[in-house]
């Protein structure tokens, strides 16, 4: 029983404590805090007043020095706020570094140094195939053999509520005789779980599958804007480029991997699926129904359009565990920083209502989606606000929320 007056059930409460950056108007500098309830905890105040030396890491305005202590550190730093949030012996030391939530001003958590995205929803890759390539199989040959992913822009990603004004771009469709050159008038969202890393390595040195959660400390949602128009003229034969750059939102909250132990599920797996090569296999036994290392995650994300629910799409569907796109991405030797962050690519399942994309929602087009009103939509109009919100089990039947990122389209500039 916390000293703190907070519901045993609270989603955010001692079995969840997520990590971000905040300041306050009296005190501008960016620093980390620890969500509990509703209220933000300044970690690196309390920890001094606590006498926690470790805690010295939380006085700068990103996680990167927290995650570049490595895992032990990580569990230490666990363990103390969970004692000091619990213990009514440390409430007179902490109390006074609770401040509201509603009085804090949230920034980006971490100060991203790459960014990959990745495409691990069969769903999702099946739906893309038949809406951009009808004449060729739906999924590529190599999809079920490794987790294809592409390099993004670092420098675009951006903290949840963060407006971005629509991109413009080259592009050609069907009916343009030559390409032509303006605004993206499909723009798209992508409903993701983000990955962020620390335990930095050195170049040529791998990690593999069973090592993963040495390097994994946390989950974001993350909305990887994305304008089709300019993505489909582009991306063949390198990939996505300027359709995806211009912008990528992550939440605030970084939910901590040792909070959603309780969600880890197996992968979903048909007999007829091929066998992936050893380096993504692992060997971990992990945790009862975790499918080892190598697992997957039961969180139930809501995509809302202007405040209405468009979209709810299941992340256990998921084909790909974080730890094989983590030990795919290091197999040839490519190193990782402390920050760095990772997409799972579009969350997607077998029902219309469960299409992470506005791309898939609409088929291409070709098939516009209803709303309450009246209203029908394809891609995003200027104005519009797209949130994504979502919430995994906790411990003993609790719930964790894993916050929430939005975003508004401005126009264009």
């Amino acid at each position: 029983m916390t000293w703190l007056d907070l519901p045993a059930d609270h989603p955010f409460g001692l079995a969840h404590l997520p990590y971000g950056v905040f300041s306050t108007v009296a005190d501008p500098a960016p620093r980390v805090g620890v969500r509990i309830g509703d209220l933000v905890l300044d970690a690196a105040r309390a920890a001094a007043a606590t006498g926690y030396a470790a805690g010295a890491a939380w006085a700068t305005p990103s996680l990167n020095a927290f995650l570049g202590q490595g895992t032990t550190a990580w569990a230490a730093g666990r363990a103390w706020l969970t004692q000091v949030l619990n213990d009514a012996a440390y409430q007179h030391a902490v109390q006074p570094h609770l401040l509201p939530l509603d009085a804090v001003t949230l920034h980006l958590p971490i100060t991203v140094g790459d960014y990959v995205d990745y495409y691990a929803s069969a769903h999702h890759a099946r739906n893309v195939g038949m809406i951009f390539r009808p004449d060729s199989p739906a999924l590529p040959v190599n999809w079920k053999h490794l987790p294809i992913g592409y390099h993004g822009r670092s420098g675009t990603v951006v903290v949840s509520g963060t407006p971005f004004h629509r991109p413009c771009g080259q592009r050609k469709g069907p009916q343009d005789p030559v390409p032509v050159y303006g605004p993206s008038v499909r723009l798209d969202i992508e409903a993701e779980l983000g990955y962020v890393v620390g335990g930095a390595t050195s170049m040529g040195e791998r990690i593999s599958v069973d090592e993963a959660g040495e390097h994994l400390f946390g989950v974001v949602l993350l909305n990887d804007w994305s304008a089709r128009d300019i993505q489909a003229w582009e991306y063949v034969p390198l990939g996505p480029y300027l359709g995806k750059s211009f912008c990528t939102s992550i939440s605030a909250w970084v939910t901590p991997m040792a909070a959603l132990q309780s969600a880890r599920v197996d992968l979903p797996r048909d007999e007829a699926d091929p066998e992936v090569l050893p380096y993504l296999r692992g060997t971990g036994t992990g945790v009862q129904g975790s499918g080892g290392a190598a697992f997957g995650l039961d969180v139930h994300l809501e995509v809302r359009l202007n405040g209405e629910v468009v979209s709810r799409p299941e992340y256990r569907d998921m084909y790909w565990s974080p730890a094989q796109m983590l030990a795919h991405m290091t197999v040839n030797g490519a190193s990782v920083g402390d920050g760095d962050l990772f997409g799972s690519g579009t969350i997607s399942g077998p029902e219309k209502g469960q299409r992470g994309s506005f791309l898939e929602l609409s088929w291409g087009g070709q098939e516009p989606f209803e709303l309450a009103d009246g209203s029908s939509r394809s891609y995003l109009q200027d104005g519009d606000e797209v949130a994504i919100t979502a919430w995994a089990p906790g411990p003993d039947g609790t719930r964790i929320d894993l916050g929430d990122v939005s975003g508004r389209v401005r126009p264009p500039r």
